[in-house]
């Protein structure tokens, strides 16, 4: 019997009609398996990825195939981003084989929830050097049981694999090191089409972040020009939306062209700050427009009913991978008309071929500069094409609220709209905070995923580390001090039902979690989403930065030196961890008087990278200059210091004199 048509996941209800008689993950599922003395067989997806809808549609939905996995498994269906602990386990486990890892996630395990072996996709004829999968199931039925003894070494290997390795104390990462790792960044960079390794490309953000922290704070022209050719190389790009905005999940090509078409809500929080921070950098119309174009997607598509952010669109529609945003030629015609679709298909590269499967992927990589009287009318023909497709049957909607993923989206709109002037999607994201307390907040704690009056909680690291940033983001840009009680809040949870002292590590789920698991993760490294302890020490620096609490910056320097030597390690996996670093050592904290609305306005403006700021009234700040250390009242509340490490600039009462204190105090490596 099939039991998912209660769930509430959108990617569990796709399955929810399989002739396979799955099972949520639970401790139902689990006593089942124990009861039958039977293998689990795990698979993982979510609702925007392609190959599990392949999969489903060979396997799962066949009556033959589902029969042998029936006879055979106790079969249990996830979703990723509902479980994310489950999947990290699980995917850790595959990794820990030599496999790449990837979605749909397939794994085999004991009745106790131990994994023994497993896979990603597997079609169901034998193909790409793999078998078939009902012979697949069959030899691994088999094995386990005729040969226990194979059994259980791989299970002992797996598990020994997934026991959290002690890391070896390091000395924390000082100035000098953040310096080496970015002179270091050059050489990985794609210097033609920008991006990181080979296909399929990624944008990887944090380290696109870092990288940018690096440029700014050392004058390294080259990889500022890395940066900026890659964030411009992804806006040309066919991986860009450029009729409805925002950016699909990678490119299967080097130069951006091809998209894997699912959009991702992590994926654009990440980015609109990033091209914000360029836009303002270089002037560019270009970054510019696809940071308002996330915007507009968000706003049109991805708003829930409450006025949170939804996960996901599928990259399919009409069982076919990139139908809903590919385009010919007749049918610009059709629309625009001969002489605007010629204007069109030469700019946005339009042919009778095609770039993709007989149909054009819009992107402008080759095209040549236009006038602006060209380009004006340009924007008006998207504005009709995008009309157009509207009546495309759409790819499906993932319409949950996650806590991690909204959290990261309230903070790439503060931060973005606070450099761009764009009060509005400061308010669109203090609104979206409101929302997410409403659904996903308990008794002080978050939950991770909401949808249809259902909730997963308690939530996981991530989620109250992500939400504790959002907070101080707003508390940074509109000085509302609930959002600070907020992110203290957090914080707090974080300190007492996450962090394992024996490490000093944050795990991914709560102590008080009521299901167990065959462990307790404590990843470290960046996946699609960055780390919950690089976010979480990102948070506690800047809280310490806005509070001057001497407790919150030890809170910040215990995490940062537990941190170092994973992040000194393996840089490319751990930038939000150099990030935070990187914010702890060199950014500064502005103050400003709550008489000096203009000097706010101006400190405000400065990019997220190098400041934090705080309007207070009556404050004690650090004394001037180079003198040690000690309590001096700010003159007036019509002024402002700007302060690094132990030391702050004189007071002052103007716009350009803060901004000079800014850059000098940047400069001086205080």
């Amino acid at each position: 019997m099939n039991r998912l048509a209660q769930a509430t996941s959108p990617y569990l209800q796709q399955h929810r009609d399989n002739p396979v008689a799955w099972w949520e993950w639970g401790a139902d599922a689990l006593a089942e398996a124990q009861r039958l003395n039977r293998p689990i067989l795990l698979s993982v997806g979510y609702s925007a990825c392609h190959w599990c809808h392949v999969m489903a549609h060979e396997s799962f939905e066949d009556p033959d195939v589902a029969a042998v996995m029936n006879a055979l498994f106790v079969n249990i269906k996830v979703d990723r981003e509902e479980r994310p602990d489950v999947d990290h386990i699980y995917m850790s486990a595959l990794q820990a084989m030599g496999e790449r890892g990837g979605w749909p996630l397939t794994m085999f395990l004991t009745p106790q929830a131990e994994p023994f072996w497993g896979g990603t996709y597997f079609p169901k004829e034998p193909r790409f050097g793999h078998p078939g999968f009902v012979d697949l199931l069959q030899a691994v039925a088999h094995t386990y049981e005729r040969q226990p003894e194979r059994i259980a070494s791989y299970r002992a290997t797996l598990l020994q694999s997934l026991e959290l390795t002690a890391q070896a104390a390091a000395p924390t990462v000082t100035v000098q090191d953040l310096e080496s790792i970015g002179r270091q960044l050059v050489s990985v960079f794609d210097p033609q089409n920008g991006g990181i390794g080979r296909p399929p490309k990624f944008p990887n953000p944090t380290v696109l972040e870092f990288a940018a922290r690096h440029a700014r704070r050392t004058g390294d022209k080259r990889l500022s020009e890395l940066v900026h050719l890659t964030l411009e190389r992804m806006a040309k790009g066919g991986i860009h939306d450029h009729l409805g905005g925002g950016f699909a999940r990678y490119s299967t090509d080097e130069r951006w062209l091809v998209p894997h078409f699912e959009k991702m809500l992590y994926d654009n929080a990440q980015l609109i700050d990033l091209y914000s921070l360029i836009a303002v950098e270089t002037g560019s119309s270009l970054a510019r427009s696809a940071a308002e174009g996330i915007v507009s997607w968000l706003t049109r598509e991805m708003l829930t009913t409450e006025g949170a952010f939804a996960s996901s669109l599928d990259a399919d529609s009409e069982g076919e991978e990139g139908r809903f945003y590919v385009w010919d030629l007749a049918e610009l015609q059709e629309v625009l008309g001969p002489e605007d679709a010629a204007l069109f298909a030469r700019a946005y590269d339009v042919t009778v071929p095609g770039n993709f499967e007989g149909k054009s992927i819009l992107n402008r990589l080759d095209a040549p500069e236009l006038d602006a009287d060209r380009e004006s009318r340009l924007a008006a023909l998207r504005t009709a094409l995008l009309a157009r497709r509207e009546l495309r049957v759409r790819p499906s909607l993932d319409d949950k609220v996650l806590a991690d993923w909204n959290g990261l989206m309230i903070t790439g709109l503060v931060r973005a709209g606070l450099l761009l002037g764009r009060p509005d999607w400061v308010s669109l994201a203090a609104s979206a905070f409101t929302a997410n307390l409403e659904l996903l907040e308990r008794d002080g704690r978050l939950g991770h995923a909401a949808r249809a009056g259902t909730l997963i909680h308690p939530g996981f690291a991530l989620d109250h580390a992500a939400m504790m940033r959002a907070a101080l983001a707003l508390y940074e840009a509109i000085g509302d001090q609930v959002y600070l009680e907020h992110a203290k809040r957090w914080r707090d949870v974080l300190l007492r039902e996450y962090l394992v002292p024996e490490t000093g590590l944050l795990a991914m789920t709560s102590s008080r979690t009521p299901e167990p698991l065959i462990t307790r993760p404590q990843p470290l490294h960046d996946e699609a989403v960055p780390n919950a302890n690089g976010v979480f020490a990102d948070a506690l620096v800047r809280l310490a930065a806005l509070t001057h609490d001497e407790k919150e910056r030890r809170d910040a320097e215990a995490l940062v030196e537990h941190l170092s030597g994973p992040a000194r390690g393996a840089p490319l996996g751990h930038c939000s961890i150099l990030n935070a670093i990187d914010q702890h050592l060199r950014a500064t904290s502005i103050i400003v008087g709550s008489d000096a609305a203009e000097l706010l306005r101006t400190a405000r403006s400065i990019p997220y990278l190098d400041r934090s700021v705080s309007a207070t009234e009556g404050m004690i700040g650090m004394v001037a200059d180079d003198q040690t250390s000690g309590p001096a009242s700010m003159p007036d509340t019509g002024s402002a210091q700007v302060c690094a490490g132990m030391h702050c600039s004189l007071p002052v009462s103007d716009p350009g004199a803060l901004l000079a204190a800014q850059r000098a105090m940047l400069g001086s490596g205080a």
